[in-house]
């Protein structure tokens, strides 16, 4: 039955992410290691700082005149909600960066051409309060006539220079620049994705031959483009060795400057180069069908250390928190709708540990060194050590690196690394014996005291856990939530459903040939369908019924996902990036109805010509098998049908459950594809995050409360590809630490708390291939173990380290310490294991050992259970020596729990 008129929306706008040009603009926060980079003052609608200056020279960005050593954050600000943004913020902070870093998504502020949305998760004013950010291609973009992307072409050089001066002149109205005493203190515009931060028209050297002289004259109309808008702080170009004298470029010939970089990404590839310092390989996102890949920590922080130790002065991490692509604004082809990254802050707002603490370290260490690292103007004095083990020395003045230089005032860092994948090694420097672990760097801040190794990890492993929350019942609702003999929740008992028909619907129109997909839908939805007729004769029929075969659908290609239809059927599917499809069909004697449903699963967001990357179909449409010779179906009359019915009908949204006809779902209506299902749940206790297991389904696209949360998609990883474990020594590569083979690449997706109500949330799932949604599950997620070991002889904590007074601290006498720390609203509830002495095993599978103090347990019990995060010394100070001459390690587990009063509450119901 058709829905009424009055039930009808609006002409979607914005679903996509689409393509991106960025304009980058870094925030300046507070670094507690190194002090504040500038003056607060008071007032929350600004200014937030004195006004500062912001430049540059060779070495690095100079903040109020003063050579400043930065971390960047990378934090994309749609890809969370705005609740979220202040304890993500902190997190950063907490964590050592100075810097913000962000896109300003284009196509999510302009998703039609002049018309401009800072709402909500787009609100940039209210995150540029603290942080600064990039922008992205709209859809829209590619129908101007004679446009082309990132070249010298009027078309698209009017409508970028439109937005980017748009967003300056908001940022100035607001006063957000630096010497207006605001965060902002460098910007950039560049493309979406990629992999070096904060540059104008970033890393288009990788791809500006493609464009020949007109990509050259491009370059350097962007850059004086940007100067032109008078921001009043540096704009800045990466990987273009041709950048103009006025812009900041890290490739220049003969510079110094090695900022800004990033070494953080999941799948960056890091390798050493004389001329520069570093290069940064290729990036590949999490595609569905693929396994996960993993950066260990060891390797994150190896290479941040050899940046900064080869020069370097600005480092970004992409991501630092990937957050999720809500909506349809994951990239592509095929990328997953969870951003997560394997970043330090994963895509729930946790902590991800070791990685986020051992990071915080190195962050201390390095802005312990940042005094000499800023007061050295030309390169640093290099030291050969062995083969493969090197010393890179910043001080004031000549240092002897084979005599001690504690009797000399200058100020001194030093990095001393062992590039060796394999060996420990033994280094003589500075009148002393260093022990170097393979493919590591040890920070000195006074060249003499190491501070911090980054093979050697001294933070908390954290064991997230996903768990069935409490619902939270209301007095005037009975939750649908049905429990299981074996203990497992499921989200619901009760579903309703909704067919969605097949091929045309509403709104169609009929053209000749097969015309492009982003064409026809403008990316309003991921759904094109092209249906036209077949007639078969008696004899084709009688053809194949005697040879025993079928005829075949067959398309050139294809992208990202192609379905075929005869008459009303599903005949099969094919996936991939511009690939051929042969599809068997079963037609009958007279006219058959054959529909083509074109998908696709994110734009193409890296590379030249993106204008011209379309989607859809590309070539012949043929019928073959036939007993005359093949049928060639490219130029027949096809009717095109943009999106889905319930998609326009807005079935998902609460205000629109009155526009369609839902039917209480049957035992057929399980893994019945192309279906719509609904339910209502209520929301789980407390405070922490979200996550609702779609594993039990096919693909398709989930809607909470009218939010939707995104694409799913249950395509399973290859069995093959994974190691149950990681050696982090060595280049680094996409496949070198893959996890999940074998199974979907995602199955839990992300509900924002603030999306939810306490009960009567309603959940749209529009599933294409089949599922069964009896068996979808919502779960809180959080950390529940936490673990650490340290031993007696590990580096004292980085806060023992006084503000260093002419290149010196005393820390040698300070014992190491054990931390411990819960997420945000939990407390240590117990103790699960603990031992000071010699305990073998790790995580989760630690044990007393021959050496052991047998108070260790109520020791550490009584200094952590009840608190959120806790320190204990490690040293027989406390807990006395149970093994003399024997070094000893001290070994913790601990489990966090909500606070008292959530359990209060559920032991009530």
């Amino acid at each position: 039955m058709a829905a009424s008129p009055s039930c009808w929306p609006p002409p979607p706008r914005g679903f996509s992410l689409a393509l991106c040009l960025l304009l980058v603009l870094l925030c300046c926060l507070a670094a507690p290691a190194a002090g504040e980079l500038v003056r607060r003052v008071a007032g929350d609608d600004g200014p937030f700082f004195e006004p500062f200056n912001v430049t540059y020279d060779h070495r690095a960005v100079r903040i109020g005149g003063e050579r400043r050593m930065l971390v960047s954050a990378g934090l994309h600000y749609p890809r969370a909600t705005p609740e979220m943004w202040p304890s993500l913020i902190a997190k950063c902070k907490e964590g050592g960066a100075d810097v913000i870093e962000t896109y300003v998504f284009w196509n999510g502020h302009e998703p039609a051409k002049g018309q401009y949305y800072f709402e909500g998760r787009f609100d940039l004013v209210k995150f540029a309060k603290l942080v600064a950010a990039e922008v992205g291609f709209p859809v829209w973009l590619r129908d101007i006539p004679g446009i082309e992307f990132r070249t010298d072409n009027e078309p698209f050089k009017a409508e970028m220079q439109t937005f980017v001066t748009k967003i300056v002149d908001i940022m100035k109205e607001e006063k957000l620049y630096s010497w207006q005493g605001g965060p902002i203190i460098l910007q950039q515009v560049r493309k979406p994705f990629s992999r070096l931060s904060d540059c104008i028209e970033n890393e288009y050297g990788n791809i500006q031959s493609q464009y020949g002289q007109a990509g050259k004259r491009y370059m350097q109309w962007a850059a004086q483009m940007a100067l032109g808008l008078d921001a009043g702080v540096p704009w800045v170009m990466c990987r273009q060795t041709d950048a103009p004298e006025q812009i900041v470029g890290d490739l220049k010939p003969h510079s110094t400057l090695a900022m800004p970089s990033t070494v953080m990404g999941l799948n960056q590839i890091l390798t050493i180069s004389q001329q520069y310092g570093l290069r940064i390989g290729m990036d590949e996102y999490a595609d569905w069908g693929g396994p996960l890949p993993h950066r260990p920590a060891q390797d994150s922080a190896f290479a941040v250390a050899r940046f900064y130790q080869r020069g370097g002065s600005l480092q970004n991490y992409y991501m630092y928190f990937g957050g999720t692509n809500f909506e349809r604004t994951a990239g592509g082809p095929l990328q997953i709708t969870s951003y997560d990254y394997d970043a330090p802050i994963d895509e729930y707002g946790i902590l991800r540990q070791p990685k986020w603490g051992h990071l915080k370290d190195l962050h201390a260490a390095i802005k312990l060194c940042e005094p000499a690292l800023t007061a050295v103007d030309d390169s640093p004095q290099y030291v050969k050590l062995g083969s493969m083990q090197e010393a890179h020395i910043y001080s004031t003045a000549k240092v002897h690196a084979n005599g001690s230089i504690s009797a000399n005032a200058q100020i001194c860092s030093a990095f001393l690394a062992n590039i060796d994948e394999h060996k420990y090694v033994s280094v003589w420097i500075f009148g002393k014996s260093y022990n170097l672990p393979p493919w590591s760097v040890s920070i000195l801040p006074d060249c003499e005291n190491v501070a911090f190794n980054t093979a050697m990890v001294g933070t908390q492993t954290s064991v997230f856990t996903i768990e069935s929350g409490s619902p939270s019942y209301s007095g005037r609702h009975n939750p649908l939530v049905l429990s299981l003999g074996d203990g497992s929740r499921y989200l619901s008992s009760t579903w309703w459903t909704f067919k969605e028909p097949i091929g045309t619907w509403g709104d169609s129109f009929a053209a000749q040939g097969i015309l492009e997909h982003l064409n026809v839908t403008k990316d309003i939805s991921d759904y094109l369908w092209y249906t036209t007729s077949v007639n078969i004769s008696n004899d084709n029929v009688a053809f194949w019924r005697s040879k025993g075969v079928l005829p075949s659908i067959t398309i050139d290609k294809i992208r990202d996902v192609a379905r075929v239809f005869v008459n009303g059927k599903l005949a099969g599917s094919k996936v991939g990036k511009w690939v051929s499809l042969n599809q068997q069909v079963q037609l009958v004697e007279g006219l058959n109805e054959l529909t083509l449903l074109s998908e696709i699963v994110g734009l193409q967001n890296y590379g030249a010509f993106l204008e011209k990357d379309g989607a859809g179909f590309r070539g012949r449409v043929k019928l073959t098998g036939l007993s005359d010779g093949d049928v060639d179906l490219t130029n027949s009359l096809w009717t095109y049908q943009v999106g889905l019915k319930g998609e326009f009908s807005m079935i998902y949204s609460p205000e629109k459950q009155g526009c369609s006809e839902w039917s209480g779902m049957q035992k057929d209506d399980i893994q019945s594809p192309f279906t719509w299902y609904k339910t209502t749940f209520d929301a789980p206790e407390g405070t922490d995050p979200v996550a609702i297991g779609l594993g039990s389904m096919g693909k398709g696209q989930a809607w909470v409360n009218g939010h939707l949360i995104g694409r799913y998609w249950s395509l399973v990883a290859p069995k093959s590809g994974c190691t149950s474990s990681c050696n982090y020594a060595g280049a680094y590569s996409e496949s070198k630490c893959q996890s999940n083979c074998g199974m979907p690449t995602q199955s839990w997706y992300h509900i924002p708390r603030e999306w939810l109500q306490e009960s009567d949330n309603l959940l749209v799932l529009f599933e294409e291939t089949g599922g069964d949604p009896s068996l979808i599950s919502l779960e809180v997620h959080y950390t529940k173990t936490i673990c650490s070991r340290i031993s007696e002889n590990y580096y004292p904590p980085l806060s023992a380290w006084s503000h260093v007074s002419k290149g010196r601290a005393s820390v040698n006498a300070v014992a190491p310490e054990l931390h411990l720390q819960c997420d945000d609203g939990h407390v240590i509830s117990k103790i699960t294991f603990a031992s000071y002495g010699t305990p073998s095993g790790g995580c989760q599978n630690f044990s007393v050992g021959k050496c052991h103090a047998s108070s260790t347990l109520d020791l550490v019990t009584e200094a952590c259970v009840g608190k959120d995060k806790c320190a204990i010394s490690v040293t027989n100070d406390v807990f006395g020596d149970p093994c003399p001459r024997v070094v000893k390690d001290l070994a913790v587990e601990a489990e966090c729990s909500p606070p008292s009063a959530n359990k209060e509450s559920r032991d009530e119901m």
